[in-house]
């Protein structure tokens, strides 16, 4: 009788594929109510790797990080209209608390914009106190109906950047800096998720924003999924909590405010851009363990051996551990590390340690090598950087084979089914974004011909990225 699979076929049945992965490979839990969920560790510990890597380039892009609170009146939101018409529909309102009903209802946060515009507002007293960057790692809640663990949950994690700027220009430059500095190169250089760039069109954009850019990635199904957005609010935030400024002139002036953020969410991205059957392949640059030393029988010295080899990979710059659970069979824990997307595997065994050697297996391939074990520490970093390189590649590949150039509003459609089409935004405009939407074809984002981002819709050159999306 064949073996049945671990998980559900990527091939056979995708979703399905997606909540094994989640379940077999520990990251995460459904919450007790509904839309909520529970991180697990190992699930948590690669979200704090994401936290660590994107929180040093914002840091690195002149932000400073803060907190502001959970809560927000209910007022505040609605000083912007656009904003609230936008969120209303997702807002979790409280109406009752310390057995009293208030005499305001307040929001829990679905994003912090009016809360953060208001304390910008009493702090921004001069042109000397701008730029005014901002970041807060924190919780929001938005009252998803359809959700599904990391990719649309009621409540998530993110980090939400909040900036106050002099002209229109610098806040739109800080904008693209932090869509192109922080966001791709954390997504390109540690997810090696390959995104698209570009400018959402006017229907998909922020509610609020004059300008919205997005990071666009292309799942193992052919779906698109929002990677990432900053925001160009204008002066619509800063005219509705009156966010003003003395120039060096003595006149008063009203800034330009931005907002950008990234979510749990990419830890879908990493899910559905890498997974295979086998289950997770986690890039080495983000893997909380690179290398995990199994020990498959603790016979001749074989444990000892392994724990050395653990100390030598650490002493190396490696983050690697000891699984020296020979409680449990060999093929089991080699399944889990496997479910678990570790990128390198070595099996430390009295009969190879007989021979000075251990086994090497890499996750992103599955290939298996016998290497010295005196020497073997000394070459693991190398072998990291090369799976690295290789994910990325491998899912450059796959997304560049299923993306075409099409010049009609019926193949973008029939392209868009398992994949992403670029079609001149001329040729379909906001008509053809609407008949593409009642086909569940939506526009990406708008780039130019290079992939770069246009400065205008309207520019002639424009091309629309449009695909089914997550």
């Amino acid at each position: 009788m064949a073996k049945a699979p671990v998980l559900t076929p990527q091939a056979t049945d995708f979703p399905r594929w997606y909540q094994d992965v989640l379940n077999k490979a520990e990251l995460a839990d459904n919450g007790p109510v509904r839309g909520t969920m529970v991180i697990r560790p190992y699930g948590y510990g690669l979200w704090e790797r994401m936290v660590a890597e994107v929180d040093a380039r914002i840091k690195d892009a002149g932000a400073e990080n803060a907190y502001f609170p959970l809560f927000i009146p209910e007022s505040y939101l609605t000083r912007e209209a656009e904003h609230v018409e936008g969120f209303s529909p997702e807002l979790a309102v409280v109406t009752h608390a310390g057995g009293k009903e208030l005499e305001e209802p307040v929001v829990v946060r679905p994003t912090s914009e009016t809360v953060i515009g208001e304390f910008m507002a009493k702090w921004i007293q001069s042109h000397r106190d701008l730029p005014l960057l901002l970041n807060q790692w924190a919780n929001v809640v938005r009252w998803e109906m359809r959700t599904r663990i990391f990719l649309r949950t009621s409540e998530f994690l993110w980090q939400e950047g909040h900036t106050a700027h002099a002209t229109e220009e610098d806040a739109r430059e800080y904008a693209l800096k932090i869509h192109l500095d922080v966001y791709r190169d954390f997504m390109v250089n540690v997810l090696a998720v390959p995104v698209w760039v570009g400018r959402k069109t006017k229907q998909e954009r922020f509610a609020g924003a004059t300008n919205t850019l997005a990071c666009e990635a292309m799942m193992r199904d052919g779906k698109a999924l929002q990677m990432g957005t900053s925001h160009e609010l204008g002066q619509n935030f800063a005219r509705a909590f009156d966010i003003t400024y003395q120039d060096a002139a003595g006149a008063q002036q009203m800034a330009w405010t931005t907002s950008w953020g990234v979510s749990t969410r990419m830890m879908g991205g990493l899910i559905m851009c890498h997974g295979d059957d086998a289950g997770l392949r986690v890039p080495p640059r983000l893997a909380s363990v690179q290398v995990v030393v199994l020990v498959i029988r603790d016979e001749d010295g074989a444990g000892e051996a392994a724990a050395r080899l653990v100390d030598e990979l650490k002493a190396a710059g490696v983050r690697a551990r000891l699984d020296a659970r020979t409680d449990t069979s060999f093929g089991r824990r080699a399944t889990d590390w496997e479910l678990k997307g570790v990128p390198v595997r070595i099996e430390v065994g009295p009969r190879d340690l007989a021979n000075g050697e251990v086994t090497v297996v890499r996750r992103d391939d599955g290939t298996k090598a016998q290497a010295a074990v005196a020497g073997v520490a000394a070459t693991v970093p190398g072998l990291l950087e090369e799976i690295q390189a290789g994910l990325l590649a491998e899912a450059t590949a796959s997304r560049d084979a299923r993306t075409e150039t099409v010049s009609t509003i019926d193949e973008a459609r029939e392209v868009a089914q398992a994949g992403f089409a670029r079609i001149p935004w001329r040729v379909l405009g906001e008509a053809g974004e609407a008949e593409l939407a009642k086909d569940a074809v939506t526009v990406r984002c708008l780039q130019l011909p290079d992939g770069s981002v246009p400065r205008a819709e309207d520019d002639p050159d424009v091309v629309a990225l449009v695909a089914r999306s997550y």
